[in-house]
């Protein structure tokens, strides 16, 4: 029988030991709300600026909506299916839901603390103020009057609950209130409770005029004007009670995938995810157990997905304040990435791509304007031939979509490998694919089953007798907006054997036949996990053969219990581990005679982290490599990922240098992942000087 300790430093009598025993994994549920909690955490450092706190409370509330539509959502339905199988962690699904209910319960206790106890009073001390009910003054009171006869009364439907007007279809993370009445209405009919939606196109918060307020930094919930004035909604009745509620439902989207037409169905199918079924109650902590318990029988939910909260049952519509309040103090100081120190927009980009042979970019450190650059320009060159991308999410406004459009109107063979199910970015996902579709590029929608998540963009151009290739590789989004808050890398060259990688990996996208070799690219489905096993073996025997071995990984998640059983023979090898994941990490470091030699870390801060990097130092001949894939079974076995070798020395060790050098070095902004399964944050000694990763790159390239 495999040992399911949890003890840290259990000896191992043989050494033929289960790598795949559950006690040397985390959950990867559990592991993610983890994550959460140290988004929260930077929500409560008083070192970090106070909007900025703020943003990340509503961030980890954010978050938190999208593990119950996703992850949660999956569990339940396992549980609903009556599917028992374990976990690589050894639990059910019914061990995951009530272990997922008590963690999430304190995350969310622990966020509503965060907000009334600790930022409101912070931000009235800096004249940011959220009036409730009770604090209104004459004047307030009849000013949210006209407010609610003005903006509101015309927009909101009250709906009596009766048999005529059975429980309304509510959608999915909608603010609404549920109201007890007494009395009868015009009709001589008596109902006793009634619903109102608020319509999501209302702002959840709403500043007061300055002339009436404490500042001109004040703000009323629309939660509150709605409760204050819910009579005149029910005129003639007599109103026993308001309270607000809201219901998550499981979001994911269910698409056959050999329907004929996949944007017709996804079209289709957008709106059905509004109405999936209900996951999480959220209710005022005021309400009666009679009403949430109705609600609770309404959306078929047990007590463990109920969470009474005190305040507005979405704290996310907080982050409007953030944008709002014009206070700079209160905010990170502003940062606007430059570009390399060589590169100027009115340059030929290629010209400048065949000067430095490689182009290595750092997101958001440096600017994401050489990229728009290099499709911009391409798009307007008399030689340029043919333009190709991936797309998995880019923006409403995206100037690469803009320069795709611009390249196919002056009849340049634009092609567009768009992953319509990006989730939650569907809808834009097919506005773009329409968009360009009518400029006459050519639009593919990926491979049946995979989705397509490589991040490449080949340019061809004509040069004299011949074709050249230019490409872009990158490990992030083409996306303008992101590229200002997460981490990346992304490489421009002109190397003929990757542009002829990139063509061939383009071929396989749009056309059909079989799997071909790529000479420098690992890609998935095929060669990704393969190759990092591959590298991951050879080092393991380069320690066992005496040699110094050493493995640096930086990604955002790593799940994949195969690739985890890996890594554990590689430490009992003697292989030196350093692992930076932001988020789920499912490997258990620390473990005696199984992981001793893995040490895992999450940097957080300004930035998300993103970018995914692998090192191997292959006993001298070492090899590094940027990639769109994390180390989860999805990218390994259902996604299309692209994975490149960085080759130039130099380049080379410029990312070790701000990957892994700067991150393992941050005592600020780090946590530490401990043999007992939980996160530490690490915090300067006394004497040693404050390290912050972001913070060292932001100064290095400004």
């Amino acid at each position: 029988m495999p040992s399911t300790s949890d003890s840290p430093n259990e000896p191992l009598g043989d050494t033929q030991v289960d790598l795949r025993d559950p006690a040397y994994f985390i959950n990867r549920e559990l592991s993610l709300l983890m994550f959460n909690r140290r988004v929260l955490e930077l929500g409560k450092d008083g070192g970090v600026p106070l909007l900025e706190r703020l943003r990340y409370l509503c961030i980890s509330c954010s978050n938190l909506d999208e593990f119950f539509e996703v992850r949660a959502a999956s569990v339940l339905q396992q549980l609903k299916l009556n599917i028992k199988t374990l976990d690589p962690s050894g639990l059910s699904p019914r061990e995951q839901i009530e272990q997922i209910a008590v963690q999430a319960h304190g995350l969310v206790y622990d966020q509503y603390d965060l907000f009334n106890k600790v930022l409101v009073p912070a931000l009235e001390e800096e004249d940011i103020h959220f009036l409730r009910r009770s604090q209104w003054n004459e004047e307030q009171t009849t000013w949210v009057r006209n407010y609610f006869r003005r903006e509101l009364l015309p927009v909101l439907t009250p709906l009596g609950l009766d048999p005529a007007h059975p429980f309304p279809r509510i959608l999915n993370k909608s603010l609404n209130f549920i109201v007890k009445l007494e009395g009868k209405d015009a009709f001589g009919r008596e109902s006793d409770m009634a619903v109102v939606q608020a319509p999501r196109a209302l702002p959840r918060i709403i500043r007061m005029p300055a002339d009436i307020s404490p500042s001109k930094d004040t703000f009323v919930f629309l939660s509150s004007i709605i409760h204050a004035h819910v009579d005149d909604m029910f005129p003639g009745m007599h109103v026993l009670g308001c309270y607000q509620f809201r219901v998550t439902r499981n979001s994911e989207l269910f698409v056959e995938e050999d329907v004929d037409d996949l944007l017709s169905a996804l079209e289709g199918e957008l709106p059905i995810r509004n109405y999936g079924d209900s996951v999480r109650l959220e209710v005022a902590d005021v309400c009666p157990a009679e009403i949430y318990h109705l609600l609770m029988e309404k959306f078929n939910l047990e007590e463990r997905d109920l969470y009474r909260v005190n305040g507005p049952v979405n704290l996310h519509r907080l982050m409007a304040v953030v944008g709002l309040v014009q206070r700079d103090e209160l905010k990170f100081p502003p940062f606007q990435p430059k570009p390399p120190a060589d590169f100027s927009p009115e340059r030929n980009i290629f010209d400048y791509i065949d000067a430095n042979k490689q182009v290595l970019l750092h997101h958001p450190f440096q600017s994401f304007e050489p990229v728009i650059q290099f499709l911009t320009q391409a798009a307007q060159h008399p030689n340029t031939v043919a333009i190709k991308m991936t797309l998995y999410r880019t923006g409403p406004d995206s100037p690469i979509v803009d320069a795709l459009v611009a390249a196919a109107k002056a009849g340049k063979e634009v092609t567009a490998v768009i992953e319509l199910r990006a989730r939650f970015d569907e809808a834009a996902n097919i506005a773009v694919a329409t968009r360009l579709q009518d400029a006459g590029a050519y639009v593919a929608y990926g491979v049946v089953g995979y989705k397509t998540h490589a991040k490449l963009a080949l340019v061809v151009m004509r040069q004299r007798r011949r074709l050249k290739r230019y490409i872009h590789m990158g490990t992030g989004n083409y996306h303008s907006g992101t590229a200002k808050a997460y981490t990346d890398y992304g490489l421009l060259t002109s190397d003929r054997v990757l542009g002829d990688d990139v063509h061939r990996l383009f071929m396989q996208l749009t056309g059909l036949g079989k799997a071909v070799n790529l000479k420098k690219l690992m890609q998935a489905p095929f060669t990704l996990y393969e190759g990092m096993v591959e590298r991951i073996r050879r080092e393991a025997g380069h320690a066992r053969d005496g040699k110094r071995a050493l493995i640096r990984l930086k990604m955002n998640s790593l799940v994949e219990p195969n690739i985890i059983a890996e890594l554990y023979e590689a430490s009992r090898a003697g292989v030196k581990i350093e692992l930076i994941v932001r988020g789920v990490c499912c490997l258990r470091p620390g473990v005696k005679g199984i992981s001793d030699n893995i040490h895992v870390r999450s940097v957080m801060g300004r930035f998300l982290e993103h970018t995914r990097v692998f090192y191997f130092l292959n006993s001298g001949q070492d090899e590094l490599y940027c990639s769109s894939a994390d180390w989860m079974p999805r990218n390994f076995f259902r996604r299309v990922e692209s994975c490149f070798p960085v080759e130039d020395r130099q380049l080379k060790r410029r990312i070790i240098r701000e990957t892994f050098t700067t991150y393992l070095r941050d005592n600020s902004q780090a946590w530490v992942l401990r043999p007992t399964k939980k996160y530490k944050r690490l915090k300067p000694s006394a004497k040693a000087k404050r390290r912050a990763a972001q913070e060292i790159l932001l100064e290095m390239f400004s």
